[in-house]
């Protein structure tokens, strides 16, 4: 079962790769609240609809209390932190701002280790060397610096951090489709409450067709990542998940260089190398040793 779920959390990780590239055209010349409400939304419908059509009683199994748990996870991972993100993103450098959400697997594998009691690998820790170095040369970075533009993007990540340890635990029970549409229904009703509250919802009715489009395009992978990540998620230790997720950067990376004459640096060639060295021994670094051992016993 983790192997089918390992994949399903790839195939998150190439949706991630291409949806990271599409959204920085796709909430050109648009109000990012309100980009990511009416994704949240669209999905948010097309997963009730599917769940209607194909687990019709899934509704009626969950408890007070899971509603609740659902409530939170849209709360912290599908409202508050795309509006910190974002708005973190305005102040800082965007190769900063990718940096520090890619510390995702960081504040994971710490709550994952302390609230689930999962098991961490032995190579995580040289793992997370190299994802980090590999992600510090990807992105080109001359340095570090903190300011409120970097707390706010940190503090998003913070949240998603929870929000995915907190999803784990809900899918001991739940399916993970109920999940994704948890998360992205409550998500909407949030960011709906904060579009009210800052009177943007004026802006919803202005949108153009290209802007539709747009939106459109990007809520259907937004659909396809949901639905892999929260039932990859299921069958799979979550810091294993989200170091896994870090395969989504080398991807953006490339999609940028096909659609522009710069080559790729040897120093970019590297961090891939090292991203995705890092994540194969984040994931199988206990075969990987046990190998080791069994080759010098013999």
């Amino acid at each position: 079962m983790e192997n089918k779920g390992l994949l399903l959390v790839t195939g998150t990780a190439v949706i991630s790769g291409f949806s990271i590239f599409l959204n920085k055209y796709a909430v050109s010349g648009m109000d990012s609240s309100v980009f990511t409400f009416s994704k949240n939304l669209v999905v948010a419908i097309l997963l009730i609809s599917i769940l209607a059509m194909f687990s019709g009683n899934s509704w009626r199994n969950i408890s007070l209390k899971e509603w609740c748990l659902l409530a939170v996870i849209g709360l912290i991972g599908g409202s508050i932190p795309f509006l910190l993100f974002f708005r973190g993103l305005q102040l800082v450098s965007g190769s900063m701002g990718a940096f520090l959400h890619k510390t995702l697997f960081i504040f994971v594998a710490v709550f994952a280790v302390i609230l689930l009691k999962e098991k961490v690998s032995r190579g995580f820790f040289a793992a997370g060397i190299a994802l980090l170095a590999g992600n510090f040369l990807l992105l080109k970075m001359n340095g570090l610096s903190f300011g409120l533009g970097e707390m706010m993007v940190l503090a998003a990540t913070f949240l998603w951090a929870a929000e995915n340890t907190l999803s784990k635990h809900v899918l001991k029970r739940l399916d993970g489709t109920v999940v994704a549409a948890g998360r992205m229904g409550f998500g909407a009703l949030f960011l709906l409450a904060f579009l009210i509250a800052t009177d943007k919802t004026h802006l919803l009715f202005s949108l153009d067709r290209s802007q539709i489009l747009w939106i459109l395009i990007t809520s259907f992978l937004l659909l396809g990542y949901v639905l892999l990540w929260y039932n990859g998620l299921k069958l799979v230790d979550v810091s294993k998940a989200t170091t896994i997720l870090l395969i989504g950067s080398p991807i953006t990376t490339l999609l940028s260089f096909a659609l522009s004459s710069a080559a790729i640096s040897p120093a970019e060639a590297f961090g891939m190398i090292l991203i995705l060295g890092g994540v194969f021994l984040a994931v199988y670094s206990e075969g990987v040793f046990v190998g080791a051992k069994r080759l010098f016993r013999s």
